[in-house]
């Protein structure tokens, strides 16, 4: 198996991919005048798309064996999401709510889940007092990871609790004096919006993530070596020295 040390692409390469994604779709619904369902589920299927690919490649090019579960579930669910946004009978105001808000609550759960059990497989758990777990032991995350996972993973799920709270047929007229104009505040503007707010989030978040050093956990830096014993420290002191008689 390759270490991590030997390896072209790192965890934070990763990062790094999923941050300038995010920060692509986020800039192209903050500037854009048209938050129409069509925009939204066009901007959000190239988004999930390329995160998706950019995790199912990382399951073979960064992660180990026995950590690449969560990468293979995450890019999967997150693939299959961007496809039926990008369907154009799906791209209506309830298609567009009814396929963010589900991959937004089951990404966010795997990313966090796994998350928290890679940085709390640590250690050979008990089943008994005195009795060890005969399973195999989990390999653990580095505690920067794992925390990152978990912060995306909420981030991703509150996303999809807030557009639960928005009604797609909400539509509110207001008027701007100074342009004398009138415009009309949506449902789906409101959850467009959200997605793009989303998106900055977790580009800058991942972005810094990518970017930050890693101190190295005690768990996974190496021992360092014992100096053998010389034959002089390890024979014991005579309780009785006596001195040599002239």
């Amino acid at each position: 198996m390759t270490s991590a040390a030997s390896r072209t692409f790192d965890v934070r390469h990763v990062q790094l991919a999923r941050a300038a994604f995010a920060a692509i779709a986020a800039l192209m619904i903050t500037f854009s005048p048209d938050h129409s369902a069509a925009v939204g589920s066009a901007v959000f299927s190239g988004f999930a798309i390329a995160t998706g690919l950019v995790l199912l490649l990382s399951v073979w090019l960064v992660y180990p064996v026995g950590r690449r579960w969560p990468a293979a579930a995450l890019g999967g669910v997150t693939v299959v999401a961007g496809m039926v946004s990008g369907l154009y009978p799906l791209r209506t105001v309830i298609g567009y709510f009814a396929v963010v808000i589900v991959w937004a609550l089951v990404a966010g759960a795997l990313e966090a889940i796994a998350g928290w059990r890679g940085g709390s497989s640590r250690g050979r758990r008990e089943i008994a007092p005195g009795v060890a777990d005969a399973r195999p032991e989990r390999t653990p995350w580095p505690r920067a990871e794992a925390r990152d996972a978990i912060v995306v993973g909420v981030v991703t799920a509150l996303l999809g609790v807030a557009l639960l709270f928005v009604q797609p047929a909400y539509a509110l007229d207001y008027t701007i004096e100074e342009a004398h104009q009138t415009f009309t505040l949506t449902g789906i503007t409101i959850g467009v919006g959200l997605f793009g707010g989303y998106a900055a989030i977790v580009a800058v978040y991942l972005g810094i993530a990518g970017f930050s050093p890693r101190p190295a956990d005690p768990e996974d830096a190496p021992s360092a070596p014992i100096a053998p014993a010389t034959a002089e420290a390890a024979a014991p002191a005579d309780p009785n020295p006596q001195k040599d008689s002239a």
